[in-house]
Formats: C-alpha cells, structure tokens, sequence
C-alpha cells in the first residue's frame, strides 16, 4: 500500500496572497463607492433642479423632470444590483462544501 501523495497539509496549500486579496476587495469597495456616489449626486442635482423650480429661478420644468427621473432610475438601478449581489451571497451560503 503506498501513501497518498496528492494530499497537502493546510499550510502547504497554495492559496492566493493576502494583497492579492486585498487588493480585489478595494477595487470592489471602490466601484460599489462610486456607483452610490453617482446615484448620490444624481439626487442632489435632483433637489436642486426642483429647489430652483419652486422658487422661481429656473424655468424650464423639462430639466427638472428628466433630472427627477434620472435620479429615479439610478435609485432602482441600484435597488436591483444590490437584489442581485444579495441573491448571489445567498446561493454561495447555500452551497455545501
């Protein structure tokens, strides 16, 4: 009977480094910061566009409202990427190792 040779203790396994690692999980922070930054700023010039609407130093209701729906679509946007990064986290729990 011979030994199992393709079997490595814990400390042996190759495993990816730490900055490696490190360095996905801060591009990931970043993308997700900007992404809600974006839809942040959005609803700012949002509630700026209808603060000037109401008192009366901007005219054009038109801009108003495409800037009150941009703000609405990057909001749902949002809404459904985090639905979907939930789902995802979710499958990989229900996953058996």
């Amino acid at each position: 009977m011979q030994p199992i040779q393709g079997i490595q203790l814990p400390s042996q396994q190759n495993t990816a480094p730490s900055s490696e690692v490190g360095t996905a999980e801060k591009q990931f922070a970043e993308m997700l910061s900007g992404i809600v930054g974006e839809v942040e700023n959005q609803h700012k010039g949002a509630d700026n566009a209808v603060q000037q609407l109401h008192a009366g130093d901007a005219k054009n209701l038109h801009e108003a409202m495409i800037a009150m729906e941009r703000a609405d679509i990057s909001i749902r946007y949002m809404v459904q990427v985090r639905n979907k990064a939930l789902e995802a986290y979710q499958e990989i729990m229900r996953m058996q190792v």
